[in-house]
């Protein structure tokens, strides 16, 4: 056996906790070079690109959620537990620069994908991929359809975290999120009493799996790697919600096994101030009216478009 295959044999693999997909778009802010492939073409912006690449783009409103992911080590062997992989519809050329400013900023992104193009969601099975965050709706829908959790993020600037809080908060909605959109279909079609009148009935039947089940698996499995008290990351529902519909919630997360650290239910409130009161580091909701309240606040929220509420008008 000859030495260098000695040595592959006995490299240590990396299994990551979690895996996270992030676009170009959501890592870093390329606003004003979207612009120019919108308005003026393909050629130019590869041009552009190329004039800059030896300049770091802005952080995007992806950023400083993957910054804190990134961080996040084994209690007992210090291995990171998180890997973040770039899936970007640019091609290797003008994706260079992208990469020179993940370098800049000193994110350990390793793997990429650039699919000249078409949309990148393909490649998400081969990295194994618990959840793909893009600006692009489309990538996003074929990602949820597929199987996989998705949201799409609304691109703006960012200010960089200047606190030093270093746990990751994580924020979901319920309905067409975590659970299937059963209950929300009724409440749709037949009003506020119908939905009650069924959530009470069906109590003690557990809801549908929806989209982000998954992720939150994988997340509740890295949280029981640490103590409760010192966990690198938090979870809260953060639901419309109210009682007596509150208790179908709790009791089919508790049929699942998994442990949500905060529970809210808002009954219709607005969920921004409770969400800047959690300190929500990302928060994902099929409604886009929770979407764009919570994203003028400069909360990073991603639009799950997913459920009854995002069903074309008859």
């Amino acid at each position: 056996m000859s030495s260098s295959s000695s040595k592959s044999k006995n490299k240590p693999v990396y299994n990551p906790f979690l895996v996270i997909a992030v676009s170009s778009r959501t890592l870093f802010d390329l606003s004003d070079e979207h612009e120019i492939y919108l308005n003026k073409g393909v050629d130019e912006y590869r041009h552009f690109q190329l004039e800059h690449e030896d300049i770091a783009l802005k952080p995007g409103v992806a950023y400083n959620l993957v910054r804190k992911l990134l961080a996040i080590r084994h209690p007992e062997t210090e291995t990171p537990l998180v890997e973040v992989v770039l899936v970007s519809r640019n091609n290797g050329d003008t994706g260079l620069r992208i990469f020179n400013s993940i370098q800049h900023y000193g994110l350990a992104i390793e793997r990429a994908a650039f699919s000249n193009g078409k949309s990148p969601y393909s490649y998400l099975k081969a990295f194994g991929a618990h959840l793909f965050l893009s600006a692009h709706n489309k990538d996003v829908e074929l990602a949820l359809q597929a199987g996989y959790a998705s949201a799409h993020l609304m691109t703006r600037n960012i200010e960089l975290d200047s606190d030093g809080e270093s746990q990751v908060k994580i924020a979901f909605d319920g309905d067409a999120v975590l659970f299937s959109d059963e209950s929300e279909k009724i409440y749709k079609q037949q009003g506020l009493e119908a939905f009650k009148q069924n959530e009470q009935k069906n109590a003690e039947i557990p809801l549908n799996a929806g989209p982000f089940k998954p992720f939150l698996i994988a997340l509740h499995q890295l949280q029981s790697l640490f103590k409760v008290d010192e966990t690198p990351i938090r979870t809260a529902l953060v639901t419309a919600r109210s009682a007596p519909s509150h208790k179908r919630v709790i009791l089919t997360l508790r049929k699942w096994g998994i442990r949500i650290d905060e529970a809210l239910f808002l009954g219709g409130l607005d969920k921004t101030e409770f969400l800047q009161a959690f300190k929500a580091d990302i928060f994902f909701d099929d409604q886009l009216v929770y979407v764009k309240s919570a994203s003028r606040k400069k909360l990073t929220t991603g639009h799950v478009p997913h459920g009854i509420a995002n069903n074309p008008p008859n």
